[in-house]
């Protein structure tokens, strides 16, 4: 009897390293899918930040009668105006949102086309696709390079 009341009762070293092994295997499996899932997460949120731009352009031109000359004059302001129409929010104006670079090209003599790339801010990482837009509104994606208008349409 009395060697039953000394028993200490607790987990053994061997159980304690299986438990944290089959942790690390867990852990193993579920960072690649997690880290997938924020470069499909960004992709997304650059596709969308691609169709707002093109919704606000197309606001901008309906508004001021030529297309934006920056992506700064789509920005938030209390007072609307060609320099600022605030249609688009202050993280785009930036130019980087999501783990993506937004660059707006328009052409400078009449302000009648403009252009939008965007590219994964560190490439493998934060996206993979790389997409081109301007003013047809159509989308093009690019799995390798900076898209161009030459690119397929994002399906």
């Amino acid at each position: 009897m009395r060697n039953m009341r000394n028993t200490k009762k607790g987990f053994s070293l061997i159980e304690l390293l299986i438990v944290v092994a089959i942790i690390l295997i867990i852990a193993a499996i579920a960072i690649p899918n997690l880290l997938r899932s924020k470069m499909s997460a960004n992709e997304a949120s650059a596709v969308g930040s691609m169709r707002t731009i093109n919704t606000a352009s197309v606001s901008y031109s309906t508004s001021y009668g030529t297309y934006p000359p920056a992506l700064p004059s789509l920005g938030p302001s209390t007072s609307p105006s060609s320099t600022a129409a605030d249609l688009i929010d202050s993280a785009l104006v930036t130019g980087q949102k999501s783990g993506y670079m937004f660059t707006f090209t328009a052409n400078t003599t009449t302000y009648q086309q403009y252009s939008v790339t965007a590219a994964p801010v560190s490439p493998g990482v934060t996206g993979q696709r790389y997409f081109y837009t301007d003013q047809s509104g159509v989308i093009r994606v690019n799995v390798s390079v900076q898209a161009t208008s030459a690119d397929n349409p994002l399906s």
